[in-house]
């Protein structure tokens, strides 16, 4: 015969605090220090704080990288901060040719000098100078790394001696003429003037042609054409408001200021 099993009884079962073995309420901090002391948690909790102190660490050096790159891409380039002006290189060749005669009383270290400033101004020059306005107007002839290649015979050492240049004019009027004057006191009582006129001819957008007429000379009330025709190849390696450079063909460097 089979025996019914008597239901289950179910009691009620009540949890009491014992005030004896309360447990206050830890921070955080508290709590991770208890679970470091803890030999059951040690593996894990000493497992994931380094992983935390390492994300922090590249946290920040990412940071820092971040920032410097930020701080380099802001700032200029030392060469760009050291690299001069147009305007400090225009200032500093007048500088260096000034009161030289031309150019006659530099040494050959001096003349080294301006060439270099000349090549720097070149990297600022305009794209097609030969086309450019500002090559039209009065300019002197304020120096010549040859003395003998403007104005001649006039001013080589002994032309010097006897022909005391007093200005030396470039005169450029649209289209395409040109008119070289050279005026002096011969003897140190006559003046004169030796002047030659040309036609320019552009060979390209940096270089210039130009065929001059037999040159005049004039002194006191007597005009002299002599000689025959000359032809001079000039670059334009810079040009502005204030200056002009040109090299010859045979590389004699030339400054013209405007008058």
């Amino acid at each position: 015969m089979a025996t019914t099993a008597a239901p289950a009884t179910i009691y009620p079962i009540t949890f009491r605090r014992d005030p004896a073995r309360h447990i206050p309420k830890q921070s955080p901090q508290s709590l991770l220090h208890n679970s470091i002391s803890s030999a059951s948690s040690t593996t894990t909790i000493t497992t994931a704080f380094p992983l935390l102190r390492l994300r922090r660490r590249g946290t920040h050096n990412a940071d820092r990288i971040l920032a410097s790159v930020s701080s380099s891409s802001t700032k200029p380039k030392e060469s760009e901060q050291m690299r001069p002006s147009p305007v400090d290189l225009v200032d500093s060749i007048l500088s260096k040719v000034t009161q030289t005669d031309r150019g006659v009383l530099l040494t050959s270290n001096e003349h080294q000098k301006v060439a270099e400033v000349a090549q720097e101004l070149r990297k600022f020059c305009v794209d097609k100078p030969v086309k450019c306005p500002l090559i039209f107007g009065e300019w002197d002839v304020v120096y010549c790394s040859v003395p003998t290649s403007p104005g001649g015979g006039y001013r080589s050492a002994l032309g010097r001696l006897i022909f005391k240049t007093n200005e030396m004019i470039q005169v450029i009027q649209a289209p395409d003429t040109v008119r070289n004057k050279v005026s002096f006191c011969a003897f140190g009582f006559f003046k004169g003037q030796v002047v030659l006129e040309g036609k320019l001819k552009a060979l390209d957008d940096k270089w210039i042609q130009v065929i001059f007429e037999p040159p005049v000379l004039t002194i006191g009330a007597f005009d002299y054409k002599y000689g025959g025709q000359s032809e001079v190849k000039l670059e334009i390696t810079y040009v502005d408001e204030k200056i002009r450079l040109g090299k010859g063909s045979r590389g004699s460097v030339f400054v013209f200021q405007r008058r």
